[in-house]
């Protein structure tokens, strides 16, 4: 990621998510300025914060993909949460520190990924000298030795033994490497430590102080038990417990926390669940018990930790000064400025979404490379029913995508997954049966579309379009 540019990560986002372009640019310059910054001096760098960005529009317009495309693309540590989750201090339910503790786990995982590829080849030969060692039998003890004209005949030295266990060690090597041995059963000492968070599943342990949760981990002992696994599937264990022997778990947390605090990324979806509309209030009377207190609670909550505090993990205190926020909502019902004064003044770029028509659904079934045409080509493909679209069937599934969206509810480009289905619903059924009887390919008309999926729209039948 620190090697795109902000018109290099538009692109690379333009092949997945169609239009949008404000709110890529937005998240493109936010991405390329945490680079930016890290290449100031240290003092100016501090001073340097991260300018959050929320994004408004219907849903299924492209901000949750948006989110999820650039996931894949950074390099850096990045989680997904829906606001709606978190409960205000003092009730059961998730508290906004855990996202960022959420956050750290992922920061682990990735430096423990890039830190086990470098070590990889030491782990690998590591872990094919422990599997000769359980391939071969016990070094045999050497004989007594006596002397040459004695009527016992000869000795047995403890070099000519050790050479014809290093030639057979060196020709178990060879066959290791030709994997011929893939299936002969080795006895493996696996090491097994018990689940404390299925243990504490009522209350979680990222709702438990930091470090009473590495008290819980440390008073249950390891587990370790024999196991009989091919060579194949020991292999795999072998080289997991030897890449673990070689990482240095200090240093990856250190690192961890690090890059969490200052390359992270929080995408907050569904934040208009947390706003008070207008009026709201004052109708319900504001009492303790009524849910508009709850939101204003968890936006009080997360308030600090996007304006910058210091959060207990397991792995260290991390300070979220640093940490980028992406809030995301339809606002449907509340708006932008029914949140917090004081939480809005965080998120200082704002990006409005433009609602899908026919035009951005013909682009959706035919440029994404995953596009949902593509996959139901594939999927039938399995079968042996080779699938072809007309320019026509495609413009066809984008305009009764459009009607349905106008006439019962804008659900945005999720329409397109219930059209697709209603589509190709019999054809689904009955695909093995249609190769079975010699049909090889079938061509998708207009025609075809209208007479599957027409009458439901047109009867506004809501049953079918569930998704």
């Amino acid at each position: 990621m620190h090697d795109l540019t902000p018109r290099q990560i538009v692109d690379a986002l333009d092949r997945h998510v169609i239009g949008q372009s404000d709110a890529k640019r937005a998240v493109a310059v936010a991405i390329r300025n945490r680079w930016r910054r890290r290449q100031l001096e240290a003092e100016l760098s501090r001073e340097v914060y991260p300018k959050n960005i929320i994004m408004a529009g219907p849903t299924g317009v492209g901000k949750t993909e948006i989110a999820r495309r650039l996931a894949k693309l950074a390099s850096a540590p990045f989680i997904k949460v829906e606001a709606s989750k978190f409960t205000e201090v003092g009730y059961h339910g998730r508290d906004v520190e855990s996202m960022v503790r959420d956050l750290v786990d992922q920061s682990v995982g990735l430096v423990r990924a890039e830190q086990s590829k470098i070590v990889e080849e030491k782990a690998k030969s590591a872990a094919e000298e422990r599997l000769l060692d359980l391939l071969l039998p016990d070094t045999p003890k050497p004989r007594p030795a006596v002397s040459p004209g004695d009527s016992a005949g000869g000795f047995v030295s403890t070099e000519d033994s050790g050479e014809n266990r290093q030639r057979l060690r060196d020709a178990l090597r060879k066959q290791l490497e030709a994997g011929t041995l893939d299936e002969r059963e080795v006895e493996l000492t696996v090491t097994k430590r018990p689940q404390t968070n299925v243990m504490f599943a009522n209350m979680g342990l990222d709702q438990m102080d930091p470090d009473m949760s590495n008290m819980f981990e440390k008073l249950i002992p390891e587990q370790t038990a024999s196991r009989k696994l091919t060579v194949k599937d020991a292999r795999v264990v072998l080289i997991e417990q030897e890449t673990e022997k070689l990482l240095n778990k200090e240093k990856i947390q250190a690192e961890a926390v690090e890059r969490a605090q200052n390359d992270g990324i929080i995408f907050l979806d569904e934040i208009d669940k947390i706003a008070t509309p207008s009026g709201a209030q004052s109708s319900s009377g504001g009492g303790s018990g009524s849910p508009d207190v709850s939101r204003q609670g968890v936006q009080r909550d997360l308030l600090p930790i996007v304006e910058g505090s210091a959060v207990s993990t397991k792995y260290g205190t991390v300070h979220t000064d640093h940490i980028l926020f992406i809030a995301a909502g339809a606002f449907h019902v509340a708006a932008v400025s029914d949140l917090m004064p004081e939480l809005q003044g965080r998120f200082p770029i704002r990006v409005e979404l433009q609602a899908l028509g026919k035009a951005d659904f013909i682009r959706i079934l035919t440029e994404p490379k995953n596009a949902l045409t593509k996959q139901q080509q594939a999927l039938l493909g399995v079968e042996g029913l080779e699938v072809e679209f007309e320019p026509e069937a495609i413009e066809a599934m984008a305009e009764l995508a459009a009607q349905a969206n106008t006439t019962l509810e804008n659900i945005g480009a999720r329409r397109l997954t219930t059209i697709i289905e209603k589509v190709f619903d019999q054809v689904n059924f009955d695909a093995p049966e249609r190769v079975a009887g010699g049909e090889t390919k079938l061509s998708i008309t207009a025609e075809f579309v209208k007479q599957q999926v027409a009458p439901v729209v047109e009867d506004a039948d809501l049953s079918n379009f569930v998704l």
